[in-house]
Formats: structure tokens, C-alpha cells, sequence
């Protein structure tokens, strides 16, 4: 019956990852589940972090009046998205994210952090998932069933992060007061290692996506001559991207910014797959486009406080190493160093 049904779908490139759209929709929902969980870790560290903090009460209170609904509605609409991107796209947009980050680190002051990669890399985690998923149970017996075995486990832990979310946002303040709460005192004692989870966790992900990437992009080329053709021009425009968008990044850090970056990368690998790729990878980038800003869209409070955090210490950093401000930081926007209201949860 699945066969029949699929004969009457338009053949779209990912479903050639799986003997069906079964596997095609396992896959989604277990990148979907990854950015899930990612997103939730994130915004238990900066309530925390916040409620630490009496001068940054309205960012708190701006992360706390999320609505919860929107997760599943996250959750619902990432699987869709990372169900019909292609192999390929998804694969470019691993490695894009993958020199990027990179790129980005390197850049880094000594001590400095960047929080905001964290948020950033939620469609890159997606597809690197289903990327990875995808070469690995390649050729599987079994395919089917260990991507239901994937869902099952991806599943579990999305609810109980969800569930996690919901009792501190509601009763953490009160627990830790009080001392009788087990999982709010261990919060306690470990919520400053949860950026180091997720950075341990996302250098493993990636690696191995990194390297599911490579193979499934290399398996459409018969000879090294038209591999070369194809990586050649990549490589470049990567490169060149990536040096564009780390200057303005520094010089620009904005939520207008963020935008203007996926339009950028978006638009620079549009014009490099209409000369080198095929028609429906056109569409594809179409679909990522959208997943990205769905993605900056639904963590915007949370990106904006990491911003301001990053700010904060990087100028600590440097005002401790008798930094004198340029003309740029002293320009740098009044948004940045007040204590005013967040944008609306989305």
C-alpha cells in the first residue's frame, strides 16, 4: 500500500534515502527531535542564567512567556522541512556550517564565547542528523525498524527536555529556595556545564555528518574529473562567504544580521547548484531558505540574549587586558547595553 501511495508523490530526492517515505519521515523526525532538545537546553541555561542576574529580570520573564505549543509546532514543521530536502542540499549546508563554525572559533579572543552558534546551527543540526541517519542505514536489513528504534529514543528525550522546561520555567525559583526539589537542586550545582554538553555533543554530531556529507555528495560523480569540477568552485565560494560574513558579523552583530547571512549563504549556493547542480535542487534551497528563517524566527528572544551576552563578555574580556574602545564599540547600538524589553516571543 506504501509503494502504491508513494507512486502517486512527486519524486523528490530524498526519499531516495529510504526504501519509502516511512524512512524519509523517520529521518526528519529524528532531526527534528535533535533541534528540539538543542533549543530546550538552550533556553534551561539562559533562564537560569538570567534569574542569576536581578538586572536582566524582563529577558527571564521574555524567555518564560514563550508558549509551549510552538515547540510541537517546531518539532512538526522541521520534520516536514528536513523530509523533502534533497541529499545534496543538505549535505552542502552541513559543510557550510561546518567551515563556518570553524572559521568562527578561530576568530574568537582568548576566553571569549559565542553563544550564539548554538542557536545558529538548528538547520545545520537537522540535516547533518538526517545526512548521517542516511548513510549510515544505507543498505540496512533492517532499515526501517532502527530508524523506528532512532525515533523511539529522540522521542524520549524531547518530552522529558520539554518537561524539564516547563517545571523550572515554573516552579525552579521556588524549589531552589526551599531545597527539596531533586532535579531542581541538581540544576543547581550543573547548569554551567550545559554549554559543554551540547559543544561535546555537537562536535561528535557533526563530525560524523561532516563525513556522511562528503560520501553522499562523491557518490554522484563516475569520475575524480567531475568531482573536482564540483568541489573546486564549492570550496571557493564557501571560503569567500564565510570571510564575508564573519567581517560583518563582527562589525554588525544584529538580529538584522542573521537574516541577511541566510540570504547570503542561501543566495550564494543557489547561483553555485544552478551551474553545477540539478533542477530540483533548486527547490530544495527554496525549502532550506524557509527552515532557516523558521528557525532564527522561533529562537529570536533567545538569540537576542545570547547576543547581549556575548557582548557583555567580550567587553569584559577586553576592558580586563586594558582594551581602549574604538570608535566601532563606542557606536555599538544603546540596545546592547540597557536593560530594555526583548522582541515579543514569536
Amino acid at each position: 500500500m506504501l509503494s502504491y501511495l508513494s507512486s502517486w508523490l512527486p519524486s523528490f530526492p530524498s526519499l531516495a534515502w529510504g526504501s519509502n517515505l516511512v524512512d524519509s519521515l523517520l529521518q526528519g523526525l529524528v532531526g527534528a527531535c535533535a533541534v528540539s532538545v538543542l533549543c530546550g537546553l538552550m533556553k534551561i541555561y539562559l533562564y537560569i542564567q538570567c534569574l542569576n542576574d536581578p538586572e536582566r529580570k524582563k529577558e527571564k520573564e521574555a524567555i518564560r512567556q514563550q508558549w509551549a505549543l510552538l515547540d510541537q509546532l517546531h518539532l512538526f514543521v522541521l520534520t516536514g522541512t528536513f523530509m523533502v530536502v534533497g541529499s545534496r542540499v543538505a549535505a552542502l549546508v552541513v559543510l557550510e556550517f561546518s567551515l563556518r563554525a570553524v572559521s568562527s572559533i578561530l576568530s574568537l579572543d582568548k576566553g571569549a564565547h559565542n553563544s550564539q552558534l548554538y542557536l545558529l546551527c538548528q538547520y545545520s543540526l537537522g540535516c547533518g542528523i538526517s545526512c548521517s541517519l542516511s548513510y549510515l542505514q544505507e543498505g540496512a536489513a533492517h532499515r526501517t525498524w532502527n530508524l523506528l528504534l532512532s525515533v523511539g529514543l529522540a522521542t524520549l528525550l524531547t518530552v522529558y527536555v520539554w518537561r524539564l522546561a516547563r517545571h523550572v520555567f515554573a516552579m525552579y525559583e521556588l524549589h531552589c529556595k526551599e531545597r527539596y526539589c531533586g532535579v531542581c537542586l541538581f540544576l543547581l550545582t550543573t547548569w554551567h556545564g550545559i554549554p559543554r554538553l551540547l559543544c561535546n555533543a555537537l562536535k561528535v554530531t557533526f563530525l560524523v555528518a561532516d563525513l556522511a556529507a562528503v560520501a553522499l555528495i562523491n557518490r554522484d560523480f563516475l569520475t575524480t574529473s567531475e568531482a573536482v569540477r564540483f568541489w573546486t568552485p564549492l570550496t571557493i565560494c564557501y571560503t569567500l562567504l564565510v570571510i564575508y560574513m564573519q567581517e560583518e558579523q563582527r562589525q554588525n552583530p544584529t538580529e538584522q544580521m542573521a537574516f541577511q547571512t541566510v540570504f547570503v549563504r542561501m543566495g550564494g549556493l543557489l547561483i553555485l547548484l544552478m551551474t553545477v547542480g540539478r533542477w530540483m535542487d533548486i527547490v530544495n534551497i527554496v525549502v532550506s531558505l524557509v527552515g532557516e528563517i523558521w528557525c532564527l524566527v522561533r529562537t529570536g528572544v533567545l538569540l537576542e540574549v545570547c547576543r547581549k551576552q556575548d557582548y557583555y563578555q567580550k567587553n569584559s574580556h577586553l576592558t580586563s587586558a586594558s582594551w581602549k574602545p574604538s570608535k566601532q564599540h563606542e557606536d555599538f547600538p544603546d540596545k546592547y547595553l540597557s536593560s530594555a524589553t526583548p522582541a515579543a516571543p514569536s
